[in-house]
């Protein structure tokens, strides 16, 4: 009896998500997973950085910002990955090996680039701060990059179907993207972090000039 329900459960399950990953309803799973998943990743790094500072503040703005750069990234995965299985087709190990190449070297750093520069201008930065900040941090995110993305695109591109791989990349960067988010947000960043009113009011204390002692009026 419950193989039975399970079965009929899973096969109910399947013809539900299905319309998800088809026609271009699949671009509209691509754009909004790509934005929800690189929120969730600001908010588990904030999550974070305010247990290893109980007075700060959650910056959901940030957390926005992080939502809008990730759901313009995902009509460009989505195309991408398309220009990839048309380019190279079939899932023989050398035509496997072509995709993550070519993915490694063209698709991570004007991802990358992508990110800096859209964090800069959603928080008011001018894009020559971005690319700034980007040619600063570009070597330790490559080196990062290529030690996480070769093995997953290996899986993306031998084992999934098409229409599944920009939701399959959005999931496993679940943790890709709260390194982002610290990359971007650190303290070495030139980006300022909220702090709690109590801290602004001791910032602006300390600011103050020490107040002189009322002097007596001589009778």
């Amino acid at each position: 009896m419950l193989p039975r329900v399970g079965k009929e459960f899973v096969v109910r399950m399947r013809f539900n998500w299905r319309p998800f990953f088809e026609g271009r309803t699949l671009l509209l799973t691509n754009t909004l997973s790509g934005g929800v998943i690189l929120g969730l990743g600001d908010i588990v790094m904030q999550s974070w950085e305010n247990f290893k500072k109980p007075g700060r503040v959650r910056d959901w703005k940030r957390t926005g910002c992080m939502v809008t750069v990730g759901c313009s990234m995902g009509p460009m995965l989505h195309y991408w990955y398309i220009f990839l299985d048309r380019a190279f087709v079939g899932r023989a190990l050398k035509t496997v090996g072509k995709k993550v190449l070519v993915d490694q070297l063209v698709a991570s750093p004007f991802l990358g680039m992508w990110y800096f520069l859209g964090m800069g201008a959603m928080e008011g930065h001018t894009l020559s701060e971005g690319m700034k900040e980007f040619k600063g941090k570009f070597w330790e995110f490559y080196r990062a990059d290529c030690c996480v993305w070769p093995a997953a695109q290996m899986i993306n591109f031998y084992f999934l179907s098409p229409q599944f791989r920009v939701v399959y990349i959005n999931f496993v960067t679940l943790g890709w993207d709260t390194y982002l988010s610290y990359l971007k947000h650190r303290e070495d960043s030139p980006h300022t972090e909220p702090v709690s009113d109590s801290s602004a009011v001791d910032v602006q204390q300390e600011a103050l000039p020490p107040s002189k002692p009322l002097e007596k009026k001589n009778n």
